[in-house]
């Protein structure tokens, strides 16, 4: 399944990963990138909302089929971050995790790796965090 998660903490505002996207749908504001969440289908707003169903989810990555789009703007009304916008032909646009690709364009240029394509190593980190965090609240508790 693919997915798309940031580290801000990590971005250093070089816009690389506005520039290089295919889509046109990262922009980093405030040193945060602002990308499509790809929500569950059953909670996509986008999807939900497609009177022609333009708009499905493939292996994770909620993906607007243009050749489908009316151009009517109800999915870029009903996304909740603004994911969505229409291009120059009146037709939505997003981020579909560069769903031909194996790895997204804008995790691929990232030069801090503030984007990555998998949650395992943010996963990996919080953990760390908490047992150093426990360690620490042992050691006080021995005194």
């Amino acid at each position: 399944m693919k997915e798309l998660v940031s580290k801000p903490e990590l971005c250093n505002e070089c816009m690389k990963c506005e520039r290089e996207c295919p889509q046109n749908a990262i922009r980093v504001i405030s040193g945060v990138p602002v990308f499509c969440m790809h929500c569950t289908p059953d909670r996509a707003p986008c999807l939900n909302i497609c009177p022609e169903d333009a708009i499905e989810e493939i292996d994770g990555a909620i993906v607007i089929h243009k050749e489908d789009c009316i151009g009517c703007g109800l999915c870029r009304d009903a996304c909740p971050i603004g994911a969505i916008t229409m291009d120059e032909k009146g037709i939505a646009t997003k981020c579909n995790l560069c769903i031909d690709l194996e790895t997204p364009l804008c995790v691929l240029t990232c030069p801090t790796q503030a984007l990555k394509d998998s949650s395992d190593d943010l996963v990996a980190d919080k953990r760390e965090k908490i047992a150093r965090e426990l360690e620490r609240v042992k050691n006080i508790m021995k005194y």
